[in-house]
């Protein structure tokens, strides 16, 4: 069997930590920031993490 290939979209947009789980940057910070509250702004710069992948997310990342 071949090799699989890694959508790479989504290889962008996620990171795989140690643990397995997977990490994100948040969305809403690239523009419009004026009447946005700096306790939104400040929040959407933390990332976020998925403890549990989705079966899709695991096929669209088979290497990581």
């Amino acid at each position: 069997m071949g090799k699989l290939k890694t959508h790479k979209g989504v290889a962008k947009r996620f990171k795989k930590t140690k643990s397995g789980k997977l990490k994100y940057s948040s969305c809403g910070l690239g523009h419009l920031l004026t009447n946005k509250t700096s306790k939104r702004k400040r929040s959407l710069g933390k990332a976020g993490i998925l403890s549990k992948p989705s079966r899709q997310l695991k096929q669209l990342m088979p290497y990581s």
